[in-house]
């Protein structure tokens, strides 16, 4: 700041009508700014000091990144000294409302926030690092994806805390909906992330229909759990009901209540449930998909009510929601949100202990009660299936009407990863197809493209009809339709020519997913993984193959030009035909795709007459 004796001598020199020198005019004004050193003449040569001259040069940021520190204090912990997961996720609701303002440019307002999974606990002292940033943006929401992890300042430890995916929705004037501006992604892991947000979308849309199937096939009795030497606790006995009073503190910049604040309180009460349960302090393991119906703001009274829904051997369900009203006397109440979290009580080793069972009330207590089985079977096919890796075995991954949304999501996210990575190798080119390798881990992923004389939609539609690959693909006997799962996706029996190590020819069970572009610059995407259904187990006539990931993209170059690229993560089992292609000791891949040039500009003008 400009000191007071600098102050008093302008103001002296302008009441005596002194002529003030342009440099200690200059020098005053910078002080108002924050200056606290006199000019200073420059010598002779001296250059002057770009601003940050003296900062290390850093790559470049994603624009919309939010990094944010948060030094974990007593006032932040519970009983165990351990953060609050309610504090938490305000700091994470708030670095990523912030992420979603910087590429909007305007207030923006929570939707929902995706399963949230905790993997360890933080403590006093220790410091949590949140990065958060767009992965990509819609018309009027986008996804937000936000990191967290913990540093501990003695010993420069670093880990993981969890992972979340968050969408926003901009807002205008009087709260109007504002079109976003379209994400540009720059590396790689933007590249995944933007391709497979598509995939998280239609996910979050399909997820309610998902759990109403599996109801619907669920027996409708309500069978209680027996667990030797427990008690069943009446449900009721966990109900916690609680109100707040909404104050400007807990509230954001446009007068809503703050998302972050809303589910800190949907924690607490929920925590409170799960510990009338089990008598004990539990452990936050895991929050089902928030989803805000809609805004409260200052002066609303919030009721905030859980009520544990199951408990099962090692961990229970805690069935929370939020309800606002504006005066005492109003009777409506508006349904802001409800959640799900899953607690675990963990004994002084670290390991869950037996929970008692839980008694549901009969009608709207037994109705959660199935539902929480249900979800329960959701999330472990949700985070099996999604959260896999590639590398890990089995590459076959049984097929049921639950987890048919989740294995769609996989097959085509795994392919969208492949196609977003960036050390593509161009290995041969041959008139106009070219071949390229990709070399990770254990795996050697190669890829096949060239252009052709075809409308891009009409490319995807003979494609993604295994039925007819053996009319270009000598490598195929038959492809059987087994089972139509809706629109996008359908299941197959392969036979293929090729023999196994065995002599035998092989067979495959393969799940086909399709998927149209969701924004402009999207390729179409026929992604294919091996399933297993019980209908079609291995049998002794056939070695059984599987394809951990392959499938075409599709991108359109005109109204009438198409680029066809065809991706396979190849399996030990397929190296050695790789190999032999890449060494050009064998021309079959330029010969195979050669052929689905020709089979596609033969049946276009077919396909043209069907439609």
């Amino acid at each position: 700041m400009l000191s007071f004796f600098w102050l008093r001598c302008l103001l002296k020199m302008v009441k005596e009508n002194i002529v003030v020198p342009e440099e200690i005019l200059s020098f005053c004004c910078n002080g108002l700014q924050g200056s606290t050193s006199p000019p200073r003449a420059r010598d002779p040569g001296e250059r002057e000091e770009a601003p940050g001259a003296m900062a290390s040069p850093s790559p470049p940021r994603n624009p919309t990144e939010v990094q944010m520190s948060q030094l974990v204090l007593p006032c932040h912990t519970n009983h165990r000294g351990e953060l609050s997961t309610g504090q938490l996720l305000k700091w994470i609701d708030t670095a990523a409302c912030l992420s979603a303002e910087r590429h909007a440019g305007c207030p923006c307002v929570t939707a929902s926030m995706d399963d949230i999974y905790f993997e360890h606990t933080i403590s006093v002292g220790q410091v949590v690092n949140i990065k958060a940033k767009v992965n990509r943006a819609f018309n009027s929401s986008m996804e937000v994806g936000i990191q967290v992890s913990y540093e501990d300042l003695c010993s420069g430890k670093h880990c993981s805390i969890c992972k979340a995916y968050a969408t926003f929705v901009a807002q205008g004037p009087f709260g109007s909906k504002v079109k976003l501006k379209p994400l540009t992604p720059q590396t790689e892991e933007e590249k995944i992330e933007y391709s497979i947000a598509a995939e998280r979308r239609r996910m979050r849309l399909v997820h309610k229909d998902t759990l109403k199937d599996l109801l619907t096939r669920s027996p409708r009795e309500t069978e209680l759990e027996t667990r030797d030497g427990s008690v069943a606790v009446p449900a009721e006995k966990t109900r916690v009901e609680s109100v707040e009073l909404v104050l400007p503190p807990h509230a954001n910049h446009q007068g809503n209540t703050f998302g972050g604040q809303i589910m800190a309180w949907m924690e607490n009460v929920a925590t409170i449930a799960a510990s009338r349960l089990c008598h004990a302090h539990p452990t936050l393991r895991a929050i089902e998909m928030f989803h805000f119906r809609g805004p409260s703001q200052v002066g609303d009274r919030l009721v905030l009510k859980a009520i544990v829904n199951n408990a099962f051997k090692n961990s229970m369900e805690v069935g929370v929601c939020a309800e606002a009203y504006g005066q005492e006397m109003s009777i409506s109440r508006r349904h802001i949100n409800s959640a799900f979290m899953t607690f675990v009580v963990l004994d002084q080793e670290g390991r869950p202990r037996t929970l008692p069972m839980v008694a549901p009330e009969p009608g709207e207590g037994e109705r959660r009660y199935r539902e929480a089985s249900a979800r329960k079977k959701i999330r472990l096919d949700r985070k099996y299936v999604v959260s896999c890796k590639q590398t890990e075995v089995p590459l076959s991954v049984p097929w049921d009407q639950s987890n048919k949304v989740y294995l769609s999501y996989n097959n085509v996210s795994a392919l969208k990863t492949l196609v977003a990575k960036a050390n593509w190798a161009l290995a041969k080119e041959k008139e106009k197809v070219r071949m390229y390798t990709l070399e990770e881990d254990k795996f050697l992923s190669f890829r096949i493209e060239m252009s052709v004389h075809i409308a891009a939609s009409q490319a995807f539609s003979l494609l993604s009809d295994l039925r007819r690959r053996h009319e270009w693909d000598r490598h195929y006997t038959s492809a059987e339709l087994v089972q139509q799962v809706d629109d996008d996706d359908v299941i197959y029996h392969v036979v293929s020519q090729t023999l196994s190590h065995e002599n035998k020819p092989q067979d495959f069970v393969i799940l086909a997913s399709r998927r149209k572009p969701c924004s402009k610059g999207d390729p179409y995407v026929v992604a294919f993984r091996s399933v297993t259904l019980p209908t079609h187990p291995a049998s002794a006539g056939f070695t059984r193959g599987e394809t951990l990931c392959s499938g075409f993209c599709i991108w359109p170059e005109s109204e009438e030009m198409s680029k066809v690229a065809y991706y396979n993560q190849a399996t030990p089992g397929y190296l050695n035909y790789v190999t032999t292609n890449v060494a050009g000791l064998s021309s079959n891949f330029c010969a195979t795709f050669e052929a689905c040039e020709k089979f596609l500009l033969k049946n276009k003008e077919d396909l043209i007459m069907r439609l």
